[in-house]
């Protein structure tokens, strides 16, 4: 699937910029399956951003022993428990967590499920962050994205994935 990339370049009108003092390189997927259903995350968060329950996809930081590729399939079984066929790069935006200090590199791809298997959710996912995983058609997660537009967190994750999920209805759906 041949595509133009997608490249958001996004502040943080959330929380006042001090200063940025590290950068993560993070892996993102849109993740489909055969019956065209779409596979996210609900992450239920109580820290410094606040007590929120967003929507948001799948994916993580980028090990030093890695590249992108492998991270996404590592990321994508571990939060997911699904094995993927990279269908395409999505994209890039890059994104600020004021709060935290952090610029966000995130490399965003198209994947297609090919086996489901078990989650290997790391301790934070599972006691911190809640992670589970919601099954849906694009439209309804632009609405879960809608609902969870009411929080500082939730507006940062509007901002950087609502474009993604666009995308992907422009490749998808054309």
């Amino acid at each position: 699937m041949k595509n133009d990339l997608l490249e958001l370049h996004l502040k943080d009108n959330e929380w006042p910029l001090d200063y940025i003092d590290h950068t993560r390189t993070i892996v993102r997927a849109v993740v489909f399956d055969n019956d065209g259903y779409f596979y996210f995350v609900r992450v239920q968060r109580d820290d410094d951003f606040g007590k929120t329950t967003l929507i948001e996809t799948s994916g993580g930081g980028v090990e030093p022993t890695e590249n992108l590729e492998e991270a996404i399939h590592r990321e994508l079984k571990e939060e997911l428990g699904v094995t993927v066929s990279i269908v395409s790069k999505i994209g890039v935006v890059n994104d600020f967590y004021n709060l935290i200090h952090r610029n966000n590199v995130n490399h965003y791809y198209l994947c297609k499920i090919t086996s489901f298997g078990e989650k290997n959710l790391t301790k934070d996912e599972i006691e911190d962050f809640h992670l589970s995983t919601l099954k849906l058609s694009l439209d309804e997660a632009l609405n879960e994205y809608e609902k969870c537009n009411c929080t500082p967190l939730g507006r940062l994750l509007y901002n950087r994935e609502v474009p993604v999920i666009l995308k992907v209805k422009e490749l998808l759906y054309k």
